[in-house]
Parts: C-alpha cells; structure tokens; sequence
C-alpha cells in the first residue's frame, strides 16, 4: 500500500525556513505583481510503500513510524494518508 506522511512545525514553533520564503515572496511580490503572502510555513512529505494486509494496519503501522522515527513529535506534528 501506498503511504504518504505529511511532517510540519506545529504552530507556535518558529519556522524559520517558512518567515525566509516569506520574505522572498512578498520582496519579489512587487516585481512579479504577485498578491502578498503570509504564514508560510515549510514541511516534508515522505512516500513510500507498506506492506500490510488493510489499510487500516498499514495507517497504525505508518504511525508508529512517525511517533518513533520520522517526525520529532516535541515540536511537528504529521498527518497520514493511505491508499
């Protein structure tokens, strides 16, 4: 099955990378004659495939592996999606 796992800040923890784009966009807004931007915040999504018999168990499975490995669960937070 194929997993995909969405990882981001959780909100109130400074995204620095996100204020950077932010700023890039909104300084080139100007010249690109883009509407203005705001509360860029920057993640990572992962892919990949889970053997597992159900949907169900690969989601429990794909979570585990965020709680113990691919997100730091202190200050991101992730959400799942199976298919």
């Amino acid at each position: 099955m194929k997993a995909k796992v969405h990882v981001f800040l959780k909100p109130g923890v400074l995204d620095v990378q996100g204020k950077a784009v932010e700023g890039a966009l909104n300084g080139l807004s100007t010249v690109q004659g883009w509407a203005s931007v705001s509360h860029v915040r920057v993640g990572k999504v992962l892919e990949f495939d889970v053997a597992a018999t159900t949907a169900d168990e690969a989601k429990a499975q794909v979570k585990d592996m965020c709680d113990k490995l691919l997100a730091n669960t202190v200050i991101e937070s992730y959400t799942v999606e199976v298919a």
